[in-house]
């Protein structure tokens, strides 16, 4: 059975940063995609970013250029560096791998 359990949210002023991490067990975590997605209340998820087997990764124009994502194999583990927060960018953050969903972590850019 997959699990996803994302972690490192918390509160931060714009302009800062946060990086989150995805453990990912019970699967073929080498082979697979890790999409980030988020979601603010009252709004619909959005994807935020892709990371590929090979470690392409792929991003909207939101957070393009400020987000980073990243893996690590030897820890079945995926990162998502968000630089130069904004208040918009205040939502709970899931990581999808394997068709399986982490419950997500909640991300709250604050003055």
């Amino acid at each position: 059975q997959v699990q996803l359990v994302e972690s490192g949210g918390g509160l931060v002023q714009p302009g800062g940063s946060l990086r989150l991490s995805c453990a990912v067990s019970g699967g073929d975590f080498r082979g697979a995609n890790v999409h980030w997605y988020r979601q603010a209340p009252g709004k619909e998820r959005e994807w935020v970013a892709r990371i590929t087997a090979g470690g392409n990764t792929n991003y909207p124009d939101s957070v393009k250029g400020r987000f980073t994502a990243s893996r690590d194999n030897a820890k079945n583990t995926v990162y998502l560096q968000m630089n130069s927060l904004k208040p918009e960018d205040t939502a709970v953050y899931y990581c999808n791998c394997l068709s399986t969903w982490g419950r997500g972590t909640q991300v709250t850019v604050f003055p």
